[in-house]
C-alpha cells in the first residue's frame, strides 16, 4: 500500500507507479476486434508529450480545459496531462447538448476543449463558437470546422514543439512534483436531480484522500494483489464516481483498466476481460437482474427451477445461515455447482466484488446477486466528497447499509438526521458560488443533504434526501426512493416516479419494461411495438395494475400507490429526465407530466 500522506498530487502518484510497473500492460481498448494494451511506460510517455503539447498551444497553470470523450485510454492520458501542468480538468458528459456545453464552458471559463469523435465534436464546436472558445483538440478529425476556430489533432500535440527534450517523462514528472496537494485538480459538474449543473472544485488532496480510503477498503477483498487486479471501465469518466474510483484507484494499486465498448456490449466485454473489480450504479444491477430472471423464465423447466431455488436458499443463507436445514445445506452445495458457477462465469469468473454507488441499491436487488454467489458491496458518496464517503467491508457487509466511513473520513448524524462529513475529501467549494459553499460546508463539516442513521459498527443507513422526502397531507414523511425501488422490482416496470407531496395518498408515473411489453403484446395478440398506442388499453393497464398491487403488499399503508399513469417514453439522459448516473430528475418529470399526475387526484 502506498504512503498516501507523502504523495503531493495525482500526476506524481501516476508517474511513480508508471516507473514501478514499466512495460506491464495498463490500459486496454478494443480495435479491429482485438483488445490491445498500452503499457504503463507508454502511457507515461504520452502523458508527458501531451502535457508539453498543451503548453505549446497556450495552456497555463490554473487554466480550465474541458474534456469531452467516451471512456478510452486517451481520456486518462488527457486528464493526467492537464493536471500535470497545473491546469484544471473540466470533464463534460458525452450526452451534453449544445446548451449544456455552453453552460459548462461559460461557467468554468474554459480556455480550450479536448474532444474525441466527430459526432461529439459537432455540438462542442457549435457551443465553443457561441462562447468564444477558439481552440479545440480532436482525437478524430471532425469534418468542417467553424471559421476562426483553431483545430489541433490530439496525436499532433504529442509531437508539438521544437524543444522535445522538455517532453520527457522525467521533465513532466519533475514539473508535476511541484504541484501542491491542496491545489485545484478538476471541476466536476454535477448534473443534479434539480437545477442547473454546478461546478464542484476538487483538489489533488480531495481525491488522494478518497484513493487512500478505497485502497484500504480493497485490502479486505480476498486475494487482492497489487499489479494483478482488472477493472472494466464503463460508467462515464466525467462522473466523479468513475473519475476517482475507475481511474485513480486502479493507478494506486497497479491495476489494469479495460475500457468497455459501450453498455450494449457490456455483457460480452465482461466475459472477454474477466474483471476482478466492477463499479456500477444501482440501475445497472436492476437491469441485469431483470435480464437474468426473464432469460430463466423463457427457458423454463428445470433450469428456471434451479435458478429460483438457488436464489431462495442463497437469500436464506445470507439472512439467517442457522435456519438452513441439513437437506437445504446439501441442496445449496449442489446449486453452487449447477447454477452459481455458471452465473459467475457470465461475469468473467474472477470477480471479487461488485461495488455499488451513485444512488441507493434496493435491498432485494443486492440480495439477488449475493444469493447467486456474487459479492455486492454498497457504498455512498457525492461529488462534493470526491466522491466516496463510505463502503461496506467484506467482514461486516450489510446490504441494508452503505458501510462505515472510509479511512481518513469522519461522519456524524446531525440532530435533524442529516449526514455530515469531515476530512480531506471535502471539496474546495462550488466554483464561483461562495455563498452556496458557505451554506454547504460549516465548521469543516460537509452538509450532505442526505438523511440517515448509524449502527453500532459505524455503518451508515441512508433513509432519504432532505429535498426528496414526500410529506403527505397527514404530515407523514415518505421516502420516494424506497417506494420506487420496490415497484421497480416487478418485471412489468422499468422505471417509476412516485408523487404525492401534500396529498392524501401516493400516485405513480410508470415506464413499462420494453422487453416485457414486447412479450406481452405477442402473448395477447396486440400488434405493433412499444406502449405508446396502448396508453388506454384496459388489458395492459390491468397487467400493470396487478404488478403495482403486488408491490403494494411490501409497502406500509401510507406508502401504497393508489393510482398510476403511464409515461410517454422512458426516462433518459437525452430527454433530461435522468442524470448521467441514472438518477431520476424529479422536477423535470413533474413539470413534463404535471397534468397527468394531477389528473390522478381529480385535478386539472
Amino acid at each position: 500500500m502506498l504512503d498516501y500522506a507523502s504523495i503531493p498530487n495525482l500526476p506524481t502518484m501516476f508517474f511513480d507507479q508508471a516507473a514501478r510497473w514499466g512495460d506491464t500492460p495498463f490500459l486496454w481498448a478494443k480495435s479491429d476486434g482485438r483488445w490491445r494494451p498500452t503499457s504503463w511506460a507508454q502511457t507515461a510517455a504520452r502523458v508527458a508529450k501531451l502535457a508539453h503539447g498543451l503548453k505549446q498551444v497556450g495552456v497555463k497553470p490554473g487554466d480550465r480545459v474541458m474534456l469531452v470523450a467516451e471512456n478510452r485510454p486517451e481520456w486518462m492520458i488527457t486528464d493526467l496531462a492537464i493536471m500535470a501542468i497545473g491546469a484544471v480538468a473540466v470533464p463534460a458528459y458525452t450526452t451534453n447538448t449544445v446548451e449544456n456545453h455552453i453552460h459548462v464552458m461559460r461557467d468554468s471559463g474554459a480556455k480550450l476543449a479536448v474532444c474525441s469523435t466527430a459526432q461529439l465534436a459537432k455540438p462542442l464546436m457549435e457551443a465553443a463558437t457561441r462562447v468564444g472558445v477558439e481552440t479545440v483538440v480532436v482525437m478524430e478529425w471532425p469534418g468542417p470546422v467553424p471559421q476562426g476556430m483553431r483545430i489541433y489533432g490530439w496525436e499532433d500535440l504529442l509531437g508539438m514543439g521544437k524543444d522535445q527534450e522538455a517532453a520527457t517523462v522525467e521533465a513532466a514528472a519533475e514539473q508535476a512534483r511541484g504541484l501542491k496537494r491542496d491545489s485545484m485538480a478538476a471541476i466536476i459538474y454535477t448534473s443534479g436531480t434539480g437545477g442547473v449543473p454546478t461546478g464542484v472544485m476538487l483538489s489533488h488532496g480531495n481525491m488522494l484522500c478518497n484513493v487512500m480510503g478505497a485502497d484500504d477498503f480493497l485490502r479486505t477483498l480476498p486475494g487482492l494483489d497489487d499489479g494483478t487486479e482488472v477493472f472494466l471501465s464503463f460508467l462515464p469518466l466525467s462522473h466523479s464516481y468513475e473519475h476517482t474510483v475507475g481511474q485513480f484507484v486502479p493507478i494506486s494499486i497497479g491495476a489494469q483498466v479495460y475500457y468497455a465498448e459501450g453498455l450494449d456490449k457490456l455483457a460480452q466485454n465482461i466475459i472477454e476481460t474477466q474483471p476482478t473489480i466492477m463499479t456500477a450504479v444501482p440501475r445497472l444491477y436492476e437491469t441485469m437482474r431483470g435480464k437474468i430472471l426473464r432469460g430463466a423464465e423463457k427457458v423454463g423447466g428445470t433450469k428456471e427451477k434451479l435458478l429460483l431455488k438457488a436464489i431462495e436458499l442463497g437469500s436464506k443463507r445470507y439472512e439467517d445461515p442457522a435456519s438452513l436445514t441439513l437437506i437445504e445445506k446439501v441442496q445449496d452445495f449442489f446449486l453452487d455447482l449447477l447454477v452459481r458457477r455458471k452465473v459467475k462465469a457470465r461475469f468473467g469468473g474472477r470477480l471479487k466484488a461488485f461495488v455499488s454507488g451513485g444512488g441507493p441499491l434496493n435491498y432485494d436487488v443486492g440480495l439477488f446477486f449475493v444469493s447467486l454467489g456474487l459479492r455486492v458491496l454498497q457504498g455512498y458518496g457525492q461529488t462534493e466528497a470526491a466522491p466516496v464517503v463510505s463502503v461496506n467491508r467484506v467482514e461486516i457487509n450489510d446490504l441494508r447499509t452503505v458501510g462505515p466511513a472510509l479511512k481518513g473520513v469522519d461522519v456524524k448524524i446531525a440532530e435533524d438526521g442529516e449526514i455530515l462529513v469531515r476530512g480531506e475529501l471535502v471539496m474546495l467549494g462550488y466554483w464561483n458560488q461562495p455563498d452556496r459553499t458557505a451554506e454547504t460546508i460549516k465548521d469543516g463539516w460537509l452538509h450532505t443533504g442526505d438523511i440517515g442513521e448509524m449502527d453500532d459498527l459505524g455503518r451508515i443507513r441512508i433513509t432519504d434526501r432532505k429535498k426528496d422526502i414526500i410529506v403527505n397531507s397527514g404530515g407523514d414523511n415518505i421516502s420516494p426512493q424506497r417506494v420506487e425501488g420496490i415497484l421497480s422490482l416487478q418485471q412489468e416496470i422499468a422505471q417509476v416516479m412516485v408523487y404525492g407531496d401534500k396529498q392524501s395518498h401516493l400516485v405513480a408515473l410508470i415506464v413499462p419494461d420494453a422487453d416485457w411489453v414486447r412479450e406481452w403484446r405477442t402473448a395477447n395478440g396486440k400488434k405493433g411495438t412499444g406502449w405508446s398506442d396502448l396508453m388506454e388499453d384496459d388489458d395492459l393497464r390491468k397487467a400493470i395494475r396487478a404488478a403495482v398491487d403486488l408491490a403494494n403488499k411490501d409497502l406500509n399503508p401510507i406508502e401504497k400507490v393508489r393510482k398510476f399513469a403511464l409515461a410517454d417514453e422512458a426516462f433518459s439522459v437525452e430527454n433530461s429526465m435522468l442524470t448521467p448516473s441514472m438518477k431520476i430528475r424529479r422536477h423535470v418529470i413533474r413539470d413534463q407530466y404535471a397534468d397527468r399526475l394531477n389528473a390522478l387526484y381529480g385535478k386539472g
